[in-house]
């Protein structure tokens, strides 16, 4: 899948997802074309090892296959439930009737997509699960002055338009997807470079100091909180 950034990928939220797929050719497929809207991807093909990445990071989506080897997705899901975890799930196969639908929905599932499938309409249900975690729609994220588009991922203070790169944009919509609550390291490690990126130990401190002096006189808004992390504030005085 070439990624030529279609029209569908230019609204996607940076976050990050995890893909339980045993198809080889529709893990490479899947997992480039997410990459290239900007999602971090992590990618397993066997039931248990998705269970336990699952229950051992924050996803904002999952994409689940039903039929896999060591423990089938609906178990999965069950199991995933089961133990409070609420990351929205998107079920991913071949099982097209009515009572297949219904069973994956009555075991949690949040949104279905039957085998074969446009990759422009998973993009798209990826994004609408992702907002609607977080609870929003296609309205921009006005904080203290600054104007976050995710759908034209532009910046503006003021009349303003800050100019960032993909990563930089990411960095601040997620800190302000999250205004208002500490955001450690790790978080942002996580959701902005995937679990197994070889990272300096400053990578992230580098990025918030960047993002600053690109804010200029919106710099404060993004707050240093020691030994913790960094919060995107609403109330600093501009």
């Amino acid at each position: 899948m070439p990624c030529h950034e279609p029209a569908a990928i230019l609204f996607a939220i940076i976050m990050r997802v995890l893909l339980i797929e045993d198809s080889p050719r529709l893990q490479d497929a899947v997992g480039r074309g997410l990459r290239c809207a900007g999602y971090v991807v992590d990618v397993t093909g066997d039931g248990k090892e998705g269970l336990w990445l699952a229950q051992s990071n924050d996803y904002d989506a999952i994409i689940l296959d039903l039929m896999l080897p060591g423990l089938d997705g609906l178990t999965l899901l069950r199991r995933l439930r089961a133990g409070k975890h609420e990351a929205p799930v998107l079920i991913l196969t071949a099982k097209d009737t009515v009572e297949d639908r219904v069973r994956g929905l009555e075991q949690g599932a949040d949104d279905y997509l039957i085998k074969p499938f446009a990759f422009a309409e998973l993009l798209a249900r990826v994004q609408t699960l992702c907002r609607r975690r977080y609870g929003r729609k296609n309205t921009p994220l006005v904080i203290g002055g600054l104007h976050i588009d995710s759908v034209t991922r532009t910046v503006k203070h003021g009349k303003r338009i800050i100019d960032l790169t993909p990563r930089e944009f990411s960095l601040l919509e997620y800190l302000a997807l999250r205004r208002g609550e500490v955001v450690c390291r790790t978080d942002i490690e996580q959701h902005l470079y995937g679990e197994n990126a070889d990272l300096m130990s400053n990578t992230v401190d580098s990025a918030i100091c960047t993002l600053r002096r690109k804010l200029g006189t919106a710099a404060p808004l993004i707050q240093t909180r020691r030994a913790q992390g960094y919060v995107l504030q609403d109330d600093i005085a501009q």
